[in-house]
């Protein structure tokens, strides 16, 4: 469950047909694409997309993710991500994430990523003061 104590970024749409296998129901490794757009949401509704924090020369590598799948979701159901810091230091973040169904509110999928800031090179490096600003919410 998304906590009550922080912002918490949703988007929804409708599963589209090449993110089913043969029975219509949504791939696992979707989930994980539909966790990258809860990120891109959240930074949106925070006011500083992720484009903008590229443009500026850092990307987010993942370190680790995960997802547990509680119930499947199907091909043209609207579904709605949830997205929130659980943690950010200095240099890394940790987003969680619940998908569910968005007429029912049931519970598909739920999962985090870690991540770390790095240069177009390779390099560690701090995660700029705009998006550091968001941990003033925790």
């Amino acid at each position: 469950m998304p906590p009550s104590d922080r912002f918490v970024a949703s988007v929804t749409f409708h599963v589209r047909y090449a993110e089913t296998d043969a029975m219509g129901i949504v791939h696992h490794a979707s989930y994980i694409v539909y966790f990258e757009e809860g990120r891109s949401s959240y930074a949106r509704q925070r006011g500083s997309d992720y484009a903008s924090f590229e443009r500026g020369g850092r990307f987010l590598a993942v370190t680790e993710v995960n997802a547990r799948y509680l119930k499947p979701a199907r091909y043209d159901q609207r579904v709605t991500i949830l997205c929130w810091l659980v943690e950010m230091k200095s240099r890394t973040l940790t987003f969680g994430y619940e998908i569910v169904d968005a007429e029912t509110g049931d519970v598909f999928v739920t999962g985090q990523s870690k991540h770390i800031s790095i240069t177009r090179d390779g390099q560690v490096t701090t995660i700029p003061t705009e998006w550091r600003q968001w941990a003033n919410a925790l």
